[in-house]
């Protein structure tokens, strides 16, 4: 459980900030919820001071800046709702947990965002684009990623499918060929099925690329790897951030590929999105 920890510092340290840094502790200290929905533009505006002030009241609790600190703050209230979320109390009311949940996803997608190494995404889309056939893998939360990555995928004239049993993921990787890509999806890294069926693709000669926590047990076995940091406790709570982060990811490997195919590919996806027309009502055929 999540203690009241980054609250106790602030309290604790309020005669040692300067005067614009009070402000900002005053308004933090005031609504700890409310302040983890805000944008740093308008916890600046709150305090009346500069958003550079906000930033260095960041770092000076040890966060790498105020997305990162608006994380750091829905943990540290009161440990929220086991099996739930550790941004939600268990009193909250549909305002709170609704800013709550939506301030905790945008915090952790922009540090997310800010963390993830250009390098690794061109070299893990070298290898997509080169597939022969391509596997997503995944399970309870990462599988329903695994689907979306297939809704994408499908569109770039590879043979695709994705997988969210563990039985049917070790005989697919058992089949595995030089040639085929296998991106196995896995927050924490420690499954120990995952692990081992990403040892089998890459011993019959896949590539393994894994969206997986660094210097895990998966990380290991993978050829190249997307790092997941989301700072959430999946152990005791439900997966949310995380799973927003695989989702941005598999958006972004989608996009690098479709860019290397180049202009004359857009033909294509257009086919596929004209062969839609005919199942929807024209737009406000509702009025």
């Amino acid at each position: 459980m999540v203690s009241h920890d980054l609250l106790d510092r602030i309290r604790r340290r309020l005669d040692e900030l300067n005067r614009s840094e009070r402000k900002v502790a005053d308004v933090i200290l005031a609504d700890p919820g409310a302040a983890t929905s805000m944008s740093i533009a308008s916890l600046a505006h709150a305090a009346s001071v500069s958003e550079p002030t906000v930033n260095r009241f960041c770092r000076s609790f040890d966060a790498k800046g105020y997305p990162d600190f608006k994380i750091k703050l829905a943990q540290s209230l009161a440990g929220g709702t086991p099996y739930v979320s550790q941004a939600v109390e268990p009193g909250d009311a549909a305002g709170d947990y609704t800013g709550k949940i939506f301030g905790a996803t945008i915090a952790a997608l922009d540090l997310a965002s800010r963390e993830v190494d250009p390098a690794r995404v061109e070299r893990v889309v070298d290898y997509l684009t080169q597939a022969k056939q391509l596997h997503f893998f995944g399970l309870g939360a990462s599988g329903a990623v695994a689907q979306d990555a297939l809704h994408k995928f499908f569109r770039f004239n590879i043979p695709v499918s994705a997988y969210i049993d563990v039985l049917m993921q070790r005989m697919v990787a058992a089949a595995c060929h030089t040639g085929d890509v296998v991106v196995i999806l896995s927050y924490t890294g420690r499954t120990r099925e995952l692990v081992d069926i990403a040892r089998l693709a890459r011993e019959n000669g896949a590539v393994v690329l894994g969206i997986t926590a660094p210097d895990s047990p998966l990380a290991d076995e993978c050829t190249e790897t997307l790092a997941v940091t989301a700072p959430e406790d999946t152990e005791h709570y439900m997966p949310m951030t995380s799973r927003m982060i695989q989702l941005a990811l598999i958006d972004v490997l989608a996009t690098g590929v479709t860019l290397r195919r180049g202009e004359d590919f857009l033909p294509h996806l257009k086919k596929i999105k004209d062969s839609l027309k005919p199942t929807r009502f024209p737009a406000g055929s509702g009025e």
